[in-house]
């Protein structure tokens, strides 16, 4: 029998669990449990953990062959979060049949656990190093360090180059640092917190230690600082192989490095020795910046190799490690870093297009390594 009108026809259709396109063509809704298997295998980019068994999902809707639901994605991965949304939707269109799907992100808190034995809580330890001085190590750091933060996560910077702290320049910090409660106060400016040895000692006196204090103060850095929970906490190396790299890998698990050098030869043949000694320590590497890779003449545009080009992407081809990006000889950078403003390079926009890229390949190059490799949850050992 059939139906009086089109509204009764749409209605029996409904009861039997049948939709209908533009066209008349009869289409079955989108089977939950469909949609549930997509969602149980579709990884958390933090955890690399299905997002339904660990509880990132929420106000599920299935109406016809539209999808809706809310996505809990935590602060570690900010920059990915876009990036998510648009395969999780793909995923479930392509897998479930679905004509419509509308995903919503909201952060979802995860808090870090302890790290090592020295009681930091940070998800990531990322140590920001060179072969060389001179490269622009600090500079990259701390522009690592803000790209993290503008973006959304919970970062700290440490200066672990004692001998020349350039980091409270950079950020145009300055006054010593408090105690309370026996622990150390960072400096915290726009939200980064930081600490230095440069805002623990007198301006213009030089630090003159031995190895066992460079391994106390670093250890006082990391145990003794109330840095509560990050996300991310990067440390500006001193350049070279020396000491501190290995009190680090004694005292915690660094999720990695990163390596920065110039183009030309002398700082290469450095560079690829930082790589040997961090791989001598299990300390993975992330991935191979190349500062001043050259520069661009404002006046006429045209491109000057100064220290030669391409000579960090070769290096990283031939270590088989990721390459992350370039960042050229600019004296807007060269200007903010002196008046203290390194934050300004990401409000150029000319100037934050090559250090977003590198925010977005580290986290990026994590969440891979995660998706590949779940981290194991660390458990406490009481005595």
């Amino acid at each position: 029998m059939g139906c009086a009108n089109g509204v009764a026809c749409a209605a029996e259709r409904r009861l039997r669990g049948i939709t209908q396109d533009e066209f008349g063509m009869s289409k079955k809704p989108v089977d939950r449990l469909a949609v549930e298997a997509v969602l149980r295998d579709f990884q958390d980019p933090e955890t690399g953990r299905g997002v339904l068994d660990m509880e990132q999902v929420r106000d599920l809707s299935i109406a016809d062959t539209r999808v809706s639901l809310q996505l809990g994605l935590t602060s570690y991965v900010r920059p990915l979060w876009n990036e998510t949304k648009a395969d999780l939707i793909e995923r479930l269109k392509n897998e479930t049949g679905a004509e419509e799907v509308d995903v919503d992100l909201y952060e979802f808190d995860r808090k870090p656990q302890q790290i090592g034995q020295i009681g930091l809580t940070a998800k990531s330890v990322i140590a920001v190093a060179s072969g060389k001085g001179g490269v622009g190590k600090s500079t990259i750091a701390a522009c690592l360090a803000l790209g993290l933060l503008r973006s959304g996560c919970k970062v700290g910077l440490m200066d672990a180059d004692v001998y020349g702290p350039s980091v409270p320049h950079l950020l145009g910090l300055q006054g010593r640092l408090e105690v309370l409660d026996n622990k150390i106060q960072p400096a915290v400016t726009n939200g980064l917190k930081v600490v230095s040895i440069g805002l623990m000692v007198p301006p213009g006196e030089a630090v003159i230690w031995r190895g066992p204090m460079l391994h106390g103060a670093v250890t006082n850095f990391l145990r003794d600082t109330a840095w509560g929970d990050l996300d991310y906490l990067i440390i500006d190396m001193p350049p070279g192989t020396g000491d501190i790299a290995l009190t680090l890998s004694q005292l915690l698990p660094l999720s990695g490095a990163v390596i920065v050098c110039t183009p030309q030869d002398v700082a290469l043949i450095d560079a690829v020795k930082a790589i040997a000694m961090y791989r001598k320590v299990n300390i993975p590497i992330l991935g191979v910046v190349e500062n001043m890779s050259y520069f661009l003449c404002p006046d006429n545009g045209k491109r000057y190799n100064i220290f030669g080009t391409g000579g960090a992407r070769q290096a990283a081809t031939d270590q088989q490690l990721p390459f992350l990006g370039e960042v050229p000889i600019n004296m807007q950078i060269r200007i903010n870093g002196d008046e203290g403003k390194t934050s300004a390079n990401f409000d150029d926009a000319a100037i934050a297009e090559h250090f977003d890229p590198i925010c977005y390949s580290v986290v990026k190059n994590l969440a891979t390594k995660h998706r590949a490799e779940p981290p194991l949850p660390s458990l406490t050992i009481l005595d």
